[in-house]
């Protein structure tokens, strides 16, 4: 049987030594998680030194040249600072590795950096060199200057050599344009640069659209596609943490200074906004997508000849985002409407918590006592805000790291891919094979326990601030503001120091249990839209309803783990027992009064759902418009798409959000948990809750509503 919250709390007179407001004989609980939280944080920090040491971010957006040197690498040898495109030097090769079934992979073809991509020229036949070196006496700025072209200083067996397609010096014969930071070949080859090809003795180069399509490929494949995706998150920084930290910063102090002056139309400013908001998202993955106006984005990097056209994978991902946001937003807007009715309803639980809140009165000590605990709960987040913005930059650093970790090797070919060697002085066809990086076996292994980390350090954050914030709310409500040197002067870090010296492990392991089942829910959503794509779903209608029923019910049961944890952090907070005991309370006491929650709990969380959304959204659109000014949108800093640097500003807006609101939402759940509980220890009638509260929750003006 559960006691008296009221005496656990010490609420009325129990002999103690030491005494205190929620300060009975406590005891560190649920140490063995808070030991494994401990040493999945050792196994990040030495997990991110593996990326750190074996990974390079450069990888994620250029190539690798014929040496297996990164393309605008500065510490390269030769220095390679600002020659950032990949180029491939042998057409024939090109087109070999795109022909059906053959052995040879575009990776082995012989490839340079350069600073910009070659074209032919109409009068004369143009040339790019390898880098010069052995006797070649050229500084490689002298090579830059001469157009990468020092073939009228070759001897004649480097000439011949050179029209043999084997080097050092190769033809310019196709146009190509910058994709990516990779020279794709425009399968138009240049009449004049072939025939005086031809006229010098050249071996014969095919002209055919795979010489193309081989590099596209290549280009979009699903591994490109995604470091590209992953290079955006580092070009996007200054975005992130503008958009993604500063701003919803700002606009969740605003909307909570907003709740104390503007309570009755706070509910309407939030949908209003929200809605507004969506649309706008709506619009902008349009225009992006190129369904309105011409603002589509584009792989080419650079000016280029307004007639070439070349597809991205991005583009349709774009496509795919702009579809969901559709369905999204009229979702959104049908959903607000039908809760219009049901918002008014619950702008007087939110009257209720701000006249709680912020009711002024100079008559006695105790309202100045109130007071200062009200600045120090509005002040309180930045704390967890400031340790989660430092952990985020290092944890995507280390991500980066990671995605880009391995070691360069030379591939094992099989096929003729001669190259003359400047240092030898002769054609070497034993080590001509292409570089690439290869990754170690774990590195999924590693990435996923990456990702997963941070879902959990997160979640342990913000269920760390929960838990002060609700033992703060405890602590007033429970002393009725009276006057009592029991009474901590600023109960916020009062809580804060229950909470280190004793709850933590029952964080951790609320914490993990959240993770745990997002993740496997995840992993199974995974598994279900590949049988999907491969078309093996259950035949049978038995089938299909377990394979359709299992869905529904983990999220009902994410959901339902999502509730309970929320108020066990409450009654952890108040009575400081280990996680599963606390639940245990708080779900006693939610069934007992579950008429008195529904309509509250419902319609605050709705309020406070929305409020967090419309502070996410907004860092989505300003996101959207930093992010499509010139910085971003060409040269260097040029994003493959906006899509990824938009959802993570969306992601970490929420995450902050969830941070300031948790101010509003665990105080309202704290007081209502309270009143429930004070409610039963007085025969129905709560004694220590405001008036105001009363009024709201008493079970008189409930049981009229309802009826």
């Amino acid at each position: 049987m559960r006691g008296p919250l009221g005496a656990v709390l010490e609420r009325y007179p129990i002999t103690t030594e030491d005494g205190g407001i929620i300060r009975h004989n406590r005891k560190c609980r649920d140490v063995a998680f808070l030991v494994i939280f401990i040493a999945f944080w050792v196994a990040m920090i030495v997990n991110s030194s593996f990326g750190f040491n074996q990974g390079n971010p450069l990888r994620l957006t250029y190539g690798l040249d014929y040496k297996g040197n990164v393309c605008g690498d500065k510490h390269a040898h030769p220095g390679l600072h600002q020659l950032e495109l990949k180029y491939w030097l042998n057409p024939n090769q090109v087109y070999q590795s795109g022909v059906k079934d053959s052995q040879f992979k575009l990776s082995n073809a012989r490839s340079i950096c350069l600073l910009d991509c070659p074209t032919p020229l109409e009068d004369s036949l143009s040339w790019v060199c390898d880098y010069p070196e052995g006797d070649m006496h050229l500084s490689m700025d002298d090579w830059i200057d001469r157009n990468y072209d020092y073939y009228e200083i070759l001897t004649s067996e480097m000439k011949n050599a050179s029209l043999q397609l084997q080097g050092p010096c190769y033809p310019v014969i196709f146009p190509s344009v910058n994709v990516y930071w990779s020279c794709q070949y425009i399968a138009r080859a240049s009449n004049a640069s072939l025939r005086h090809w031809k006229q010098m003795g050249g071996v014969d180069i095919k002209e055919d659209i795979i010489v193309d399509k081989s590099i596209h490929s290549f280009i979009n494949s699903r591994s490109s596609v995604l470091k590209r995706y992953m290079a955006d998150i580092g070009k996007a920084w200054p975005v992130l943490i503008v958009c993604g930290g500063l701003l919803p910063l700002f606009l969740s102090v605003v909307w909570l200074l907003m709740i104390r002056y503007f309570v009755a139309a706070m509910p309407w400013i939030t949908v209003a906004f929200f809605n507004i908001l969506i649309i706008t998202v709506t619009v902008f993955y349009y225009l992006k997508a190129g369904w309105i106006g011409n603002d589509a984005i584009s792989p080419i990097i650079g000016d280029h000849d307004p007639y070439i056209h070349v597809f991205g994978r991005e583009l349709n991902h774009l496509r795919a985002a702009a579809i969901l946001m559709t369905f999204i937003m009229v979702l959104s807007i049908l959903t607000s409407i039908a809760i219009v009715r049901r918002i008014l309803m619950g702008t007087s639980v939110l009257k209720a918590r701000a006249k709680k809140w912020y009711y002024v009165s100079d008559c006695t000590q105790v309202a100045a006592k109130v007071i200062g605990e009200v600045q120090a709960l509005i002040i309180f987040p930045v704390i967890p805000y400031s340790i989660l913005a430092i952990f985020y930059m290092v944890w995507i650093s280390a991500a980066l790291h990671l995605f880009s970790s391995g070691q360069v090797v030379q591939n094992n070919c099989n096929t003729n891919c001669c190259a003359y060697d400047l240092l030898s002085e002769k054609v070497n066809c034993d080590h001509c094979c292409g570089y690439s990086v290869r990754y170690t076996p774990h590195i999924a292994v590693s990435i996923f326990f990456h990702l997963f980390g941070c879902y959990w350090a997160t979640k342990f954050f913000i269920a760390c601030s929960s838990t002060v914030i609700a033992g703060s709310v405890a602590s007033y409500y429970w002393t009725r503001g009276e006057t009592s040197s029991e009474v901590p002067v600023l109960p916020v870090f009062d809580s804060m120091k229950r909470l280190i010296r004793y709850s933590l492990g029952s964080v951790a392991l609320g914490s993990l249990i959240v993770s745990f089942v997002e993740s496997i829910r995840f992993i199974l959503e995974s598994f279900r839209r590949k049988l999907k794509v491969a078309e093996t779903t259950p035949d049978s209608w038995f089938g299909k309803m377990v394979y359709h029923t299992s869905q529904g019910c983990l999220r009902c049961v994410e959901w339902t783990i999502k509730s309970v944890n929320r108020n066990a952090y409450i009654m952890i907070a108040i009575t400081g027992k280990s996680f599963c005991r606390s639940s245990a309370i708080a779900t006693e006491l939610i069934m007992n009064n579950i008429l008195r929650l529904v309509r509250v709990n419902v319609i605050g969380d709705v309020i406070l759902f929305l409020g967090k959304l419309f502070v996410s959204l907004s860092s989505a659109v300003f996101g959207f418009l930093v992010l499509d000014t010139h910085k971003y949108s060409s040269g260097h800093n040029k994003l493959s798409s906006p899509l990824l640097p938009v959802l993570v500003c969306w992601t970490l807006g929420y995450v902050v959000a969830t941070l300031f609101f948790a101010v509003v939402e665990m105080s309202i759940d704290t007081l209502i948990l309270s009143f429930c509980q004070d409610s039963e220890e007085h025969e129905g009638t709560a004694q220590f809750a405001p008036l105001l509260l009363m009024e709201t929750l008493n079970e008189q003006n409930d049981m009229q509503r309802l009826t």
